[in-house]
């Protein structure tokens, strides 16, 4: 008796513990099977690393094709501080061709992070700076692509035009008012890497970065070019406290011209101070019309108060 309830027991056990291997296998079926692209997703995040690519912003042109907003490719400094095997060497020769500090570049090379982009200090290089650290030939130390705003005109249509900052978005003007049709997006040259950051022998992918949206203006930038150089010969002549001009089709009310002083240089805006950059007097600037009225003739001045005293 005491052998058959030993017996039983026992294969209790097996019958449970068989259907708990079922219940695994099939788990294991379900998560290899159904679940592939998400488990998958999940490890490429964790041994994949991406280097940007930043995208282009759409340019903005008169009522012809001329461009008034374009893009000039630089380059920037990113880090791999896994991948850096002489962090006292990197940190010295960088910051001698960067001009900062080597304290402050000791904290770039050594931060805990995947990867780390030099700001501001890395942002836009000259091609001699780009070429000088990439003749260093330093682990851990990577040039990628990236877009600076250009304004071939400079002072022309400043304050409408706007300018942007250093991560191309839009802080002022059309630069900031269709901001997000100019932006694109971003891409990327995606390479792997193991726990410790060390660049597996793996093909790099890249994904192609998207440009923004570009912007026809109704400026006409031969008169648009008239009234700033008449506007130039106003301040010349009567150094006024401001002056400003506006041209418009009276025929369909499209701006064709538009510009005030003072004025500013987009591409050097941090040279200026925020009234400078912010005022568009034609927009920003108000008066009592006052005189300007006459050409309201009687007739029409009782044909309003009647229609304002009917309603």
């Amino acid at each position: 008796m005491f052998f058959k309830k030993i017996d039983s027991r026992i294969k209790i056990v097996f019958v449970a513990l068989f259907f708990v291997f079922v219940v695994i296998i099939l788990r294991v079926a379900y998560v290899q099977l159904f679940e592939y692209e998400k488990l998958k997703e999940k490890a490429d995040d964790l041994w994949s690393r991406n280097l940007p690519i930043a995208a282009n912003r759409g340019i903005i042109t008169d009522r012809n094709g001329v461009v008034l907003a374009d893009n000039i490719t630089t380059t920037s400094l990113v880090l791999i501080p896994n991948q850096i095997s002489d962090p006292d060497k990197t940190s010295t020769l960088l910051a001698e061709i960067l001009g900062v500090s080597k304290e402050e570049m000791n904290k770039h090379v050594n931060k805990k992070t995947s990867i780390e982009r030099v700001h501001p200090e890395g942002r836009q290089l000259s091609y001699e700076v780009a070429d000088k650290i990439e003749s260093l030939n330093l682990d851990g130390v990577y040039l990628v692509k990236e877009s600076k705003r250009y304004y071939p005109y400079g002072k022309t249509l400043s304050h409408v035009l706007g300018y942007v900052g250093i991560d191309n978005q839009g802080l002022s003007g059309i630069e900031l008012q269709y901001d997000e049709y100019l932006t694109g997006e971003d891409g990327a040259i995606k390479y792997f890497s193991d726990a410790k950051g060390n660049k597996l022998e793996l093909s790099d992918v890249y994904v192609k970065p998207q440009d923004g949206m570009n912007i026809q203006l109704t400026i006409d930038y031969n008169i648009q070019a008239s009234i700033e150089r008449e506007l130039d010969n106003v301040v010349d002549m009567f150094d006024p406290d401001m002056a400003l001009a506006i041209v418009v089709d009276p025929n369909t009310g499209e701006i064709l011209g538009m510009s005030s002083r003072p004025n500013y240089d987009p591409n050097n805006y941090k040279d200026y101070s925020m009234e400078e950059l912010s005022r568009n007097l034609p927009i920003w600037a108000s008066y009592e019309p006052g005189s300007t009225f006459k050409i309201v003739t009687s007739k029409s001045e009782i044909y309003f108060f009647a229609k304002n005293t009917i309603l």
